[in-house]
This record gives C-alpha cells, sequence and structure tokens, in this order.
C-alpha cells in the first residue's frame, strides 16, 4: 500500500511542524521527522504537578497535529491525584498510571500508535528546559528521559536541593 493512502502516515507530524503548539495553552515541542527513530517524540513543558489543570491543555494542543488522542500514560510519582479519565469536547481520554519513574507521558492516538513525550519539570528554569527539550526533539536522539534531565539541571533531585 503506499504510504500517501495509509492513514498512519498522513497522520505523523509534517516536516514543518517544529515550533511551540499552542502558544499559552500548553509548552510543547514535537519531532518533526517521519520515521521516528528517536527515543523521543517530543517534550512537554508543565507549569504545576496539578495533572487536573495541566493535563486538558496537553490534550486539547495535539490532535491538530496527531488525530484524536485515545490515551495517557502517567507516571503517579510525579503527579498529584491522578483521574482515570478525563472528558474533553465529549469524548474520553483514558488515563493510565504506573509507577514507573521514566519521566515521560505516553500519548496513544488510536489503538496502537503511541507518542513518547519527556516531561520537563514545572521547576525548569527556562535555559534548562530549553537545553532538554532541544535534545528530546532530536531526530537521532538516543538518550534516555532521565539521562537528558540529569544532564540538563533539570531532574527531580534538583528540585529538592
Amino acid at each position: 500500500m503506499p504510504d500517501s493512502d495509509s492513514p498512519r502516515v498522513t497522520r505523523l507530524l509534517p516536516d514543518t511542524v517544529h515550533q511551540a503548539v499552542k502558544a499559552g495553552t500548553a509548552v510543547i515541542r514535537l519531532e518533526t521527522t517521519h520515521d521516528r527513530q528517536g527515543v523521543l517524540d517530543g517534550a512537554w513543558w508543565p507549569r504545576s504537578r496539578d495533572i487536573a489543570a495541566e493535563l486538558p491543555a496537553l490534550i486539547a494542543a495535539l490532535p491538530e497535529h496527531l488525530g484524536p488522542i485515545t490515551r495517557i500514560g502517567l507516571d503517579t510519582a510525579a503527579w498529584e491525584e491522578l483521574p482515570t479519565r478525563l472528558i474533553l469536547d465529549d469524548r474520553v481520554v483514558r488515563i493510565d498510571s504506573f509507577p514507573v519513574g521514566d519521566d515521560t507521558v505516553l500519548i496513544t492516538r488510536g489503538d496502537q500508535d503511541h507518542f513518547s513525550l519527556l516531561v520537563i519539570p514545572p521547576h525548569a528554569t527556562p535555559d534548562a528546559a530549553r537545553a532538554a527539550t532541544a535534545e528530546a526533539i532530536r531526530a537521532d536522539n538516543v538518550t534516555q528521559a532521565e539521562r537528558i534531565l540529569i544532564d540538563t539541571g533539570t531532574d527531580r533531585a534538583a528540585s529538592e536541593t
């Protein structure tokens, strides 16, 4: 089947989308390659650990580029009071939570297509957040989320000092 006939290929990010998505609603950057060979597909910088306040803006920003979001996977240790689902614009988005400590959020569209975003801690400085984001969205990035945060000084331990 040619790529142009595949709904998966047509829903990948266009190469021109390499900017903040929906400025003012969610601070997020997405990788812009079609091959998605990097470890991460983007980065998200929430302003707090209050998931009820942060997640709706993220979910609202993504469908324009990724299509309808059906599930979100989050680390239970990183967030306050995780719900099991959110209803946004008459759509149910299921929230899966696991004690994984991996500094990512997993976005699912459809049944099987996953996007992994680095979660930059709210306490990060703008310079550190930019550095972490730049590493996460590099097409050839093979560095795990936790290592990116340590290398840029935005890891959880840095917030406790």
